[in-house]
C-alpha cells in the first residue's frame, strides 16, 4: 500500500500555496453533466482548477467505443500542463461523489506517467465539513511540463477481455451496481447484464460509513476473497464506461494489490456489438 494515495482534508489545507501543490475539481453529475462546472463556480478549494470528465477526461464517441474513451493522450497532456502540472508536483484530486471521478483522473495521471498523484478522502463534503476555505476565483494559468509516456500494461481491450474473461488466473470485477450488472435494472445503457465471466463488486463497497475508504487492511481482505484463486495483477477492472472501474482499481492499489488494469470501453463499448456474449443475472 502507498500511504500517499490518500490525503485528509487537513493535511492538503496545510498545503495549499504551496509551489509543488496542484489541486483538480472534477466534481460531475451523470445525469447533469452542467451541474459539475456550476458547483465548481459556487465555490471550491482555494487554488483548485476544474476539469469536465467528458470534455476533458474523455475523448470523441464513434458510438462503439464507449460513452466516456480516454482522450488523446497528448491532448490531455497539453490541458494539465496549463494548469501546472509538471514533474516534482504533488497532484490531489477531489469530487463530491465519493471519489467515483477523481479515481478516473488519479488513474489517467498515473496511466500516462504523473505518479505523484492522490485522493481527497472524504472529497469535497468533508472539505466542507471541516469548515475549511472555500474560494469562487478561478485560478490562472500556471506553466507546466508533462511529457505523457502511457504505461504498458495498465490499459486493455474488449480483445483481450474476450479471450480471457474465463481464464482461472484473470478476473474480470465490474464495479456497477448489482441491479445493473444483473440487466435487472439498467439505467444508462441499451442493454442490460454483464460481460460473461465477470464477478461483481460495486465501487461503493470500497467505502466506509463515513463515505471514506476502507482501510488497507480490509479492502485487501474483501479482493483477496473476490479473486479466489486469480492472479491480482491481471485483474481487470470494468463498469459502465470506464469511470467507476477505477475506483475498484484505485482500491487494490490502496490494498497492496497492484498491477491490475482498466476496460476503458467498459460494458457500454462491449454491448454496443450485438455479436458479443450478454450474461444476465448473477451467471
Amino acid at each position: 500500500m502507498k500511504a500517499d494515495m490518500l490525503v485528509s482534508p487537513a493535511a492538503l489545507a496545510a498545503r495549499l500555496g504551496e509551489a509543488d501543490t496542484l489541486v483538480f475539481d472534477v466534481r460531475h453529475d451523470l445525469a447533469d453533466t452542467k451541474k459539475g462546472r456550476i458547483a465548481y463556480g459556487a465555490g471550491h478549494i482555494p487554488g483548485a482548477y476544474f476539469l469536465h470528465l467528458d470534455d476533458d477526461l474523455s475523448g470523441p464517441k464513434t458510438g462503439t467505443n464507449g460513452r466516456h474513451p480516454l482522450p488523446d493522450p497528448h491532448a490531455f497532456a497539453r490541458r494539465v500542463a496549463a494548469c501546472g502540472l509538471a514533474p516534482g508536483r504533488r497532484v490531489v484530486v477531489y469530487d463530491d461523489a465519493w471519489g467515483m471521478v477523481a479515481s478516473r483522473l488519479w488513474w489517467m495521471l498515473r496511466w500516462l506517467g504523473h505518479e505523484d498523484v492522490a485522493i481527497l478522502d472524504g472529497g469535497y463534503p468533508a472539505w466542507c465539513r471541516e469548515g475549511l476555505p472555500v474560494d469562487k476565483a478561478v485560478p490562472p494559468p500556471r506553466e507546466g511540463a508533462f511529457d505523457p509516456r502511457p504505461r504498458l500494461g495498465a490499459l486493455t481491450d474488449a480483445h483481450y477481455v474476450a479471450a480471457f474473461r474465463h481464464s482461472p488466473t484473470v478476473r474480470v470485477i465490474d464495479a456497477r451496481s448489482p441491479e445493473r450488472y444483473t440487466g435487472a435494472s439498467e439505467t444508462i445503457d441499451p442493454v442490460g447484464g454483464h460481460i460473461p465471466g465477470a464477478v461483481n463488486r460495486f465501487w461503493q463497497e470500497n467505502l466506509d460509513d463515513e463515505h471514506r475508504f476502507k482501510s488497507p487492511a480490509e479492502l485487501r481482505a474483501e479482493y483477496l476473497a473476490l479473486l479466489g484463486e486469480a492472479n491480482p495483477a491481471l485483474a481487470v477492472h470494468s463498469c459502465g464506461s470506464g469511470v467507476t472501474a477505477c475506483h475498484n482499481l484505485f482500491a487494490m492499489e490502496l490494498a497492496g494489490l497492484g498491477g491490475s488494469r482498466l476496460y476503458a470501453g467498459s460494458w457500454s463499448e462491449w454491448c454496443a456489438d450485438p455479436a458479443r456474449p450478454v450474461a444476465k443475472g448473477n451467471e
